[in-house]
């Protein structure tokens, strides 16, 4: 890891791969991500509960951000819903419902403990939390499919075989974690 030379990050080490898009998201998203803080604290204290329940790691909430700025009513063109951004395939795999009267995906904590669940699946797949992020994002078998064509499993080696989209969506989550968690 190097050390990025820069005063937003002085007082932390990043990852070389990770250091300069993290300043420059940071430069262009940080107005947005301190206007948010307040709004944002009621759903992330129902976030770390289920995750500290679950003994997982209470950062992982910022992938909720990343998938949806935590809007309970995001969705995308592809069908993913709620804050946690499931599809209807994987929701249903891992316990809510989803009918014409209700949808257990807008639901922040039955939507987090599916998350959790899902999470872990993939952190007992993978055993480390970049390639989680990137699974969550680009499914396991874009994962694995990187892992066969880079003969790697550690992340950084990996990536230059992920869809950049993918890529960016790791290092949005570096970005919006080492806001949050370094700025307090």
């Amino acid at each position: 890891e190097d050390s990025v030379d820069n005063a937003a990050v002085s007082e932390i080490k990043l990852n070389k791969n990770a250091g300069s898009f993290v300043n420059a998201y940071i430069k262009k998203n940080g107005y947005f991500l301190g206007k948010m803080k307040k709004s944002l604290a009621a759903h992330f204290k129902i976030m770390d509960a289920v995750f500290d329940k679950q003994d997982m790691p209470v950062e992982l909430k910022y992938l909720a951000f990343v998938e949806s700025g935590l809007k309970r009513n995001a969705g995308s063109r592809a069908g993913a819903v709620g804050p946690w951004a499931f599809m209807p395939v994987a929701a249903k795999q891992y316990g809510l419902k989803i009918s014409e009267a209700k949808d257990e995906r807008l639901d922040y904590a039955k939507s987090t403990r599916a998350a959790a669940a899902l999470l872990s699946d993939l952190y007992d797949k993978y055993g480390d939390w970049l390639m989680v992020i990137a699974a969550y994002n680009c499914g396991p078998g874009g994962i694995d499919k990187a892992i066969k064509k880079s003969g790697s499993r550690h992340y950084w080696v990996l990536q230059n075989f992920l869809p950049e989209e993918t890529r960016k969506h790791v290092k949005k989550f570096i970005a919006t974690h080492f806001y949050y968690e370094e700025k307090g």
